[in-house]
């Protein structure tokens, strides 16, 4: 099935699922992804600002916290979690993915879901496994996850486990959708696609799919947030104090 110009059929998903297909207008210039993932801090000024420390500073307002790298991590996840929904969504159920060619994904970093995102035009791509990895793993994670690594000093480790607690939660969403509205064939696509992509090299060994529940092997530090706790998925099952010999990889 080809995709619709403007994917409507991911609208009734709502949330992370969303995505706005057009130019973003003109009163309101915004940076592709390509962009922000090859960011030299060193080399912005005033008047050419940098998208990834804009995200990363509103996380960390947002949850009052005064570590970086904590609101790096959250960050990331929450940008994960945008382009698997979109993928996810549009692979179960057009068949096809759109093209995120990051030159062509416009961000928002101080915006939240669906106008955080503004791809130029849907370009269709097939919509099997190995496809949808190369579109969210090859051509945003792993730049985004150097980028982060380099500039926040978070664990690549962590943040591909970010990665798979944001497909997995994604892939949960979908499932759930889909089922309500007697989908069958869509949630067995979803659960599908999602088994298959954590089967991925970047992926594997991250955690364990049991049904459309996952458990990490790493943790998010979202526990760190003041007042913050564990994820459901988390490797926790209590936050760990300040010493803790038994942390995972983090």
């Amino acid at each position: 099935m080809d995709l619709d110009p403007a994917l409507a059929a991911l609208r009734p998903l709502g949330g992370f699922s969303v995505l706005r297909v057009s130019p973003p207008p003109p009163h309101r210039p915004l940076p592709t992804l390509a962009r922000a993932y090859s960011a030299d801090p060193s080399a912005r000024s005033a008047d050419d600002p940098d998208p990834l420390a804009s995200r990363v500073r509103k996380v960390a307002a947002a949850l009052r916290t005064p570590e970086t790298r904590v609101a790096a991590s959250v960050a990331h996840q929450g940008l994960a979690a945008r382009l698997w929904s979109v993928t996810l969504g549009c692979a179960a159920l057009y068949g096809a993915v759109p093209d995120l060619d990051p030159a062509l994904l416009h961000w928002d970093p101080e915006a939240t879901a669906p106008d955080d995102l503004w791809l130029t035009e849907a370009r269709a791509l097939p919509g099997d496994t190995a496809t949808a990895a190369g579109t969210v793993l090859g051509t945003h994670l792993a730049p985004l996850t150097a980028a982060l690594h380099a500039r926040y000093r978070v664990s690549p480790g962590l943040l591909w486990g970010n990665a798979a607690s944001a497909l997995a939660g994604a892939g949960r969403e979908l499932d759930r959708w889909a089922r309500r509205h007697g989908r069958t064939d869509t949630a067995a696509r979803a659960r599908s696609l999602t088994s298959g992509l954590l089967a991925h090299p970047r992926l594997a060994g991250t955690g364990t799919l049991t049904g459309t529940a996952f458990r990490r092997r790493s943790c998010c530090l979202y526990y760190r947030v003041p007042g913050g706790g564990v994820c459901g998925d988390c490797c926790f099952s209590r936050p760990p104090g300040p010493r803790s010999s038994t942390s995972p990889p983090r």
